[in-house]
C-alpha cells in the first residue's frame, strides 16, 4: 500500500473553543487512537487534502516532531453544510495486528456480456478488509472478463490470501444487467431459430 507523509502538531489544549480557532486557521483537528495514549493533533488543511480527496487509500506515516507514528484513516467528518472538513479519526498501525480498512475496487477486462449488449454494474466500490498493515493492498482488482449478461462477481468469489474481507459473502461486487438492447437481440435470434426450422 502507498504511504503519505504528513507532519502534525500536538494540541495543547482541546474543546469545542480551541477546535474552532484551528478551523478558523485551516487547520484541521485530528485524533489517533490505537497506542497507549490517545493523541490529539492538528494538520493544515492544505497538507490533509491530497489524502481526502482521493479515492485511493493510504498507510498515512504522521510526523509529530518528537514523535513519529504511522496510522490509517478510520472516519471523517464534514459540516453538512459547508462541507468543511471538521475532524479526522486516525487508528496507528502495529506491524503485527490485523486492521480494518476500506479498499478500492478496481475492475480489469472487457466482460462478454457487454459484447452480447449487457451493461456492467460496479455495485460495490470498495470493501472492508482485516489485514496486516504489510499486506494491505492499494486495489482490489476484479477479472469482469468471464461476464455474461445476467452473471455478477459476489464478495465470495474475490481471491484473497493475505486479506480477510468482511461485507456478507454473497452481496454482488459486480454485475451485468439485462438492457433492452440485448432482450431484444435474443428475442430476435429465438424467432429466427423458430423460422428456420419451420421450413
Amino acid at each position: 500500500m502507498k504511504t503519505y507523509e504528513l507532519k502534525g502538531t500536538v494540541r495543547e489544549s482541546l474543546g469545542k473553543k480551541d477546535s474552532k480557532r484551528l478551523r478558523s486557521e485551516d487547520k484541521v483537528p485530528c485524533v489517533l487512537y490505537g497506542g497507549e495514549k490517545v493523541v490529539h493533533f492538528c494538520a493544515d488543511v492544505s497538507d490533509l487534502r491530497k489524502l481526502i480527496y482521493t479515492p485511493e487509500v493510504f498507510l498515512v506515516n504522521i510526523d509529530l516532531g518528537k514523535e513519529k507514528l504511522q496510522a490509517v484513516m478510520q472516519d471523517i467528518q464534514f459540516h453538512p453544510v459547508t462541507d468543511e472538513v471538521l475532524h479526522i479519526d486516525f487508528l496507528k498501525t502495529v506491524e503485527d495486528k490485523p486492521v480494518k480498512v476500506n479498499i478500492p475496487v478496481k475492475t480489469k477486462g472487457f466482460a462478454k456480456g457487454i459484447r452480447q449488449g449487457g451493461r456492467m454494474q460496479v455495485e460495490m466500490r470498495r470493501l472492508w478488509v482485516k489485514a496486516l498493515p504489510k499486506d494491505l493492498p492499494d486495489t482490489i482488482t476484479i477479472d469482469v472478463t468471464e461476464l455474461g449478461i445476467g452473471d455478477s462477481y459476489r464478495v465470495s468469489d474475490v481471491e484473497t490470501e493475505t486479506l480477510k474481507i468482511l461485507n456478507a459473502k454473497s452481496v454482488p461486487v459486480v454485475r451485468v444487467l439485462v438492457t433492452r438492447a440485448s432482450r431484444a437481440a435474443a428475442a430476435a435470434g429465438g424467432d429466427s431459430g423458430e423460422s428456420g426450422e419451420s421450413k
